[in-house]
């Protein structure tokens, strides 16, 4: 530095400094640390342990030594940041259920796949395995690179000469700056094959070689769903792919009980934590069907078992536990690696190609040494064989040379040799002047020429050094070539839920307090009208089923309520309970605001552009939505209608074009209009009048109709009517409407009413919980202005508060 700037200050800008700073750090870490080599697959420490180990002489055919001895070797000599780091590199190396072929041969605790730590390096030994010296073979040949270490006092390679493809062998994962990589394991068979292939033909596209590498293979075993996240990946070097524990379905030889037993456990999942999510889902009764579980995991193997409760369908539980736990889990693949100091995505190609490039490298640079070696012998050989041939002359120059340094000067001279010939020739032993050893050094002659002749060959030709990565290839896979373990299976044998529920009917009924459940139709048997019905439900006290519906199990249901929200639930996700149970809360099945209540479900199978949604509100407003709308299922719900202050959500059925909407009031008023007459309007919109009504009436309920059919009207007391369509008149909305049944104190207010055919069955159901099936035959058309027949016989202080129709199908 010039005197004058001795002591002064320079005027830095704060944000190129902290530019400058930050990428620095870095470029640090993304080399230094945290990415593989795309060569050799290792990062730094990975590669540290290896190289001290083997300078140590810890080999595979040696004893091993304490693992605190190699980290203190690695920290002292190669990476001084820590033993915890060194350690834990260590540890993870040995976990044959962490690297697909361990490098690292331990004895002692390393851990567990339920997440338990590995014992302290004072107590654990260690040596290198037999694989990892495929890695570090020819070191020692000049075939890779060494800097100096962190303080400059030892040498350490740049890279490891790495003839096992270890990058795609043992997969890497790690976090950089701004970048990250997650690179699976494969099959060492799999590999060599495609590295094979591509020797020969170079051109050789991604799915070529995915015939010899079909996707990765896991230490863990486990299935890969579907083959379209492989594809990608190998084909951007970004995909992800679903993994599944491999799980058997046995019956137990006693009684018709089934288990569920888990094999094989998806990569990187902790068997431990995922036992206590079963557990945990089984006690809060988000999983049913589950009577124990046990882990029955010893040193050949895992296994689980998951015993089912009587009647469950396995497959339906087992579906369960891979949508709900860590039995199935995503794997973000991403070939990111470190290819000439720089972080590069990879494709499977181009990864297999910097791979080979590297074992080209390593052969050329190995071989150029065995070249240098042979040449170097086979001149001091040539200045071996001239004394041999000479040996008396030799020997009398030796014996008449005051010093060394003579004798060597007058060999050189008289004979026209090199300072290294001469002083071999000094060196020779006497026994080399025998027959024997004169034939030894001649024939050693003849072989170093050849073995130079075959080096310079080798180097001189591409298809020879083709040859000789391809003899490695088939030596590592005839030493540690193994079966693949993780099996991939077609995205089409995933299992749907709908695949393995049997489609019936379910009636689906909703109390007041909002506990809801599904119960088979076929529970109920068939009565005659003004039967006594059966027990539906038991309730609590001032508790009754408010909402009666029927869908299949293979349906939709949206929940509207009367706040105008509208949630998603799928019939075969709810509580199945048997005739007289109370079923489930529904606030626990749907995040339902406070203060907020059902006001209708309807079944859905598909989200039809063409089909809508109307809805009606106590006080007589309609609206139409397109079902379209509601296709996209939240949480929380969405906006299904707005909704007037005092006034709220009646009902909500499906339209279709060209039908007629009914709606009738408690007084027993009726109107009918066309379902065009409502334009169809978005979400959020209030509706318009669909009904005028007088003072202290209100609406019960509204029927999207046909042309023909007949309208069922029951009454509080047990009383109902069917009347023809026709009877309707079809006005504009917005009216009084005509009456629809005579009320009295006799039947009562009309609490429900259905549109119906003669082959419907109908569902009545009342405030205690009675529930009646009976035939629409069975009753009587009979006029507009009548009150109705006995339905439904009642107990005292009963009443009936909800309709529904059944419809039986083929």
């Amino acid at each position: 530095m010039p005197e004058y700037m001795q002591g002064a200050k320079v005027p830095v800008n704060i944000e190129d400094e902290m530019r400058k700073s930050y990428m620095d750090y870095a470029m640090s870490v993304i080399i230094g640390r945290a990415l593989p080599d795309v060569r050799d697959g290792l990062k730094p420490v990975h590669r540290r342990v290896l190289y001290s180990m083997h300078e140590g002489g810890v080999l595979y055919n040696r004893p091993h030594r304490k693992s605190a001895r190699i980290v203190g070797d690695v920290m002292g000599r190669y990476h001084p940041h820590g033993d915890a780091a060194i350690y834990d590199t260590i540890v993870r190396m040995v976990q044959d259920f962490s690297l697909r072929y361990p490098l690292v041969d331990g004895q002692g605790n390393f851990g567990s796949i339920d997440g338990d730590e590995a014992a302290a390096m004072r107590y654990t030994e260690v040596r290198l395995a037999r694989v990892a010296g495929e890695i570090l073979n020819d070191i020692d040949r000049n075939t890779v690179d060494f800097r100096p270490n962190y303080d400059g006092s030892l040498k350490e390679p740049d890279v490891l000469p790495a003839m096992l493809p270890n990058l795609l062998c043992n997969g890497a994962s790690g976090i950089a700056v701004g970048m990250t990589t997650n690179v699976p394991p494969h099959n060492l068979n799999e590999l060599v094959s495609a590295l094979s292939a591509l020797l020969e033909n170079p051109e050789l596209g991604i799915d070529e070689l995915m015939r010899h590498v079909p996707g990765p293979d896991f230490p863990t075993g486990g299935f890969i769903c579907g083959s379209e996240g492989i594809v990608k990946a190998y084909s951007t070097g970004r995909g992800t792919i679903q993994l599944r524990a491999k799980a058997v379905i046995e019956k137990q030889s006693k009684g018709d009980k089934v288990r569920i037993v888990v094999s094989e456990m998806p990569y990187q999942v902790n068997k431990a934590r995922l036992l206590e999510r079963i557990a945990t889902l089984v006690r809060s009764k988000d999983l049913n069907g589950i009577a124990d579980l046990r882990d029955e995991s010893d040193r050949d193997g895992i296994r689980i078992v998951i015993e089912l409760k009587r009647g469950e369908v396995p497959e339906i539980v087992l579906n369960q536990l891979y949508k709900r736990t860590q039995m199935q889990v995503t794997f973000g693949i991403i070939l990111l690696a470190i290819d000439g100091n720089r972080p590069r995505l990879f494709n499977l190609k181009s990864m297999l190609e910097a791979y080979l490039g590297h074992r080209r490298e390593v052969l050329i640079r190995r071989t150029l040494h065995d070249l240098r070696k042979a040449e170097d012998k086979l001149h001091i050989l040539k200045g071996l064989m001239i004394a041999v041939d000479h040996i008396d002359e030799v020997i009398e120059l030796i014996r008449s040379a005051a010093d060394p340094d003579e004798a060597r000067a007058a060999l050189m001279s008289r004979f026209e040799l090199s300072e290294r010939q001469a002083q071999a020739i000094l060196d020779m032993r006497l026994q080399r002047l025998t027959g024997l050893e004169r034939d030894k050094i001649a024939s050693d002659f003849r072989e170093t020429e050849k073995l130079i002749a075959g080096l310079e060959e080798l180097l001189a030709s591409e298809e020879l050094q083709r040859k000789e990565i391809h003899s490695e290839l088939r030596g590592l896979r005839e030493r540690y070539g193994d079966e693949r373990r993780t099996e991939i299976i077609p995205e089409s044998t995933e299992i749907e839920v709908e695949d393995l529920i049997k489609e019936e009917p379910m009636v689906i009924t909703i109390t007041n307090s909002n506990y809801i459940k599904r119960t088979a139709v076929s529970t109920y048997r068939k009565q005659r009208r003004g039967g006594k019905g059966r027990i539906g439900m038991l309730t609590k006290d001032k508790d009754w089923v408010k909402h009666l519906f029927i869908a299949s199990t293979h349906d939709y249901i949206l929940i509207f309520t009367q706040q105008g929200q509208v949630y998603w639930l799928k019939v075969h996700e709810l509580p199945e309970v048997g005739a007289a149970g109370k079923g489930r809360p529904i606030v626990n099945m749907i995040q339902i605001g406070k203060g907020d209540s059902v006001a209708a479900i309807i079944s859905v199978r598909e989200f039809n552009e063409k089909r809508s949604v109307m809805m009606v509100t106590k006080r007589g407003t309609v609206k139409k939505t397109q079902l379209k709308a509601f296709s996209n299922p939240r949480a929380n719900g969405i906006i299904a209608i707005g909704i007037n202050k005092g006034d709220f959500l009646l009902d909500a059925k499906v339209a279709d074009s060209g039908n007629t909407v009914v709606l009738s009031t408690r007084k027993g008023k009726a109107i009918r209009f066309r379902e065009a007459d409502v334009r169809a309007m978005g979400r959020t919109a209030h509706g318009v009048r669909g009904v005028t009504l007088r003072a202290g009436d209100e609406l019960v309920g509204m029927q999207v109709v046909g042309d023909i059919g007949t309208l069922f009207t029951v009454t509080e007391k047990g009383y109902g009517k069917r009347t023809t369509i026709d009877a309707y008149r079809v006005t504009g909305r917005g009216g009084l409407g005509v009456v629809n049944v005579k009320t009295s104190s006799k039947n009562g207010e009309v609490v429900g009413f259905e549109f119906v055919d003669d082959d419907d069955e109908l569902l009545l159901i009342s405030a205690a919980g009675k529930i009646l099936r009976t035939r629409v035959a069975d009753i009587s058309v009979i006029g507009r202005a009548t009150k109705g027949v006995r339905i439904i016989d009642l107990g005292e202080g009963d009443s009936v508060v909800a309709v529904a129709r059944v419809v039986e199908k083929d």
